[in-house]
């Protein structure tokens, strides 16, 4: 269940569902059921519930779940500002509950009672405002243990983003399948452990839905991941080229180097300047190095040697030069009439800023072959008006920098979203504040390129990369420096692949 669905998408697999079984009420009914059996599993020892209900179907779910919690001996109160509308959902599941009702705007938390927010949920589209946002933050305020139903009301369900008022839940439980909000910071935060409940939606109304974002599962890509024949030599593998930059600027190339190496390349070859050869000839081994000053030295090694990746950035430096290496690199056809696949991080990015048209030119010159590896400020160095745009979320600008650049984005944080020029989107939720380290970046560039040049398509090479990224991190956990993630890859990478096959 990997598809992200907007709370535009899930409305209308709400009514597609609601086609083919002919109405949507028992959609409501089982989504109370299922809410019920999970707080009498989990919550053993509460003994009263609080459910706090809005006018909405997110209300409709609570009134049901009251109802059953009842039937089970607990002691249930409702919390409600107003009324469904008549002739809803909503309506008719209050009209069946016989719990009794409280006005929300008396609401004090008991913090040895378990909260349901079943106020809004994931559609909301204004901000949590007046007693419902007061009832939340008495909520925040008071620590009490929280439930959500579909996602903590006032998140918003497209992009994570609190509008007005949210309360942190322990435990959200949605249905179908995830939103956004769900898995895009701060949201993410506030979801606590997120629960994907069956209320009994055929699967097949995803076909009528365009769904074009989806969380970053092994799934999607781990029939893809490269798999070398007894028969591959080194060069079949793949031969990756990292630039490094001078003297004092030479460990970030180093561990993209390797990083590419420990991903499966059969050859890895550090570019170097030569004040910076013999510092990275100390360091080097399995890694091969070679001297390029200049664009004229890199178009006679890319025409001697078949390249099928490069990263340029990691500490390479910034001004003319590695713009005019970008524009080789991104320009380049091999005499096989191939092109390079082309990783651009750090200062290849920042390198751009002001007049990133270039860039964005050679880019799709490139036919696709491009990834562009930002962080949130070198996002905002080459995309300034979608950087500073409050209305669009991550994954929005994303596809809008994608599309304008004609390049994957992988735009990285603790939610990182890589995204395709055509719009298709993946987001990433298996990240870990460990890899908040210097250097971390750089081996994700080297991973990346390192697929890529096995004949990895960039897009997934990328969603690859970052989800293995991200569980060699969690494997390392405490301590971790950015110099242990290259060698522990192959025991992550070990795990989600097949033995080679023959012939």
């Amino acid at each position: 269940m990997h598809e992200l669905l907007t709370p535009q998408q899930m409305a209308e697999a709400d009514r597609l569902a609601a086609e083919c079984i002919g109405e949507s009420y028992p959609l409501m009914l089982r989504a109370g059921e299922v809410l019920a059996q999970i707080i009498l599993e989990r919550f053993v020892e509460v003994r009263a519930v609080d459910v706090l209900c809005g006018p909405g179907n997110n209300g409709g779910d609570g009134y049901v779940l009251a109802t059953i919690l009842r039937e089970h001996g607990l002691g249930v109160r409702i919390w409600r500002a107003e009324e469904p509308a008549a002739g809803t959902d909503a309506a008719r599941a209050a009209g069946e509950c016989t719990v009794e009702r409280f006005d929300l705007a008396s609401f004090q938390p008991d913090t040895s009672n378990l909260v349901v927010d079943a106020l809004f949920g994931a559609g909301l589209a204004r901000p949590l405002e007046g007693v419902y946002g007061d009832a939340l933050r008495r909520c925040a305020e008071a620590k009490a243990p929280i439930l959500a139903v579909d996602l903590p009301s006032g998140v918003s369900g497209g992009s994570g983003q609190v509008i007005g008022t949210a309360a942190a839940a322990e435990l959200t439980v949605t249905f179908f399948r995830k939103k956004p909000g769900h898995l895009l910071f701060p949201g993410r935060s506030l979801c606590g452990e997120v629960v994907v409940a069956d209320i009994g939606i055929p699967g097949n109304v995803l076909q009528s839905i365009d769904i074009r974002c989806h969380e970053n599962l092994s799934s999607s890509w781990r029939h893809l991941l490269p798999r070398p024949s007894f028969d591959s030599h080194k060069y079949r593998r793949g031969h990756v080229g990292v630039f490094s930059g001078g003297t004092t600027a030479t460990g970030a190339a180093r561990m993209s180097a390797m990083a590419a190496a420990r991903a499966g390349a059969g050859a890895v070859t550090l570019l170097s300047p030569a004040s910076a050869l013999a510092v990275n000839a100390v360091h080097l081994t399995s890694i091969m190095l070679r001297r390029i000053e200049d664009p004229e030295e890199l178009s006679t090694f890319l025409n001697e040697r078949e390249l099928a990746s490069v990263v340029l950035g990691p500490g390479f430096g910034l001004g003319e030069k590695v713009r005019n290496f970008a524009d080789v690199l991104l320009r380049f056809t091999s005499r096989s009439g191939r092109r390079l696949k082309v990783v651009l991080d750090a200062d290849a990015l920042t390198g751009f800023a002001g007049d990133p048209e270039p860039l964005f030119e050679a880019a799709k010159e490139n036919g696709g072959g491009t990834v562009l590896t930002p962080h949130e400020g070198e996002f905002a160095r080459i995309f300034p008006d979608i950087a500073a745009a409050a209305e669009l979320s991550k994954v929005d600008r994303a596809r809008q920098a994608a599309e304008r650049s004609g390049a994957v984005m992988v735009l990285k944080g603790a939610d990182t979203v890589i995204a395709y020029p055509d719009g298709q989107a993946a987001i990433n939720s298996n990240g870990t504040p460990y890899l908040a380290t210097a250097g971390s970046g750089d081996v994700l560039a080297g991973m990346i390129a390192g697929l890529m040049a096995q004949g990895m398509p960039p897009f997934e090479a990328a969603c690859a990369a970052v989800y293995l990224h991200a569980e060699t991190a969690r494997s390392l956990g405490p301590g971790l420096i950015a110099e242990d993630l290259p060698a522990r890859l192959p025991v992550i990478l070990s795990a989600y692949l097949e033995p080679p096959a023959r012939g």
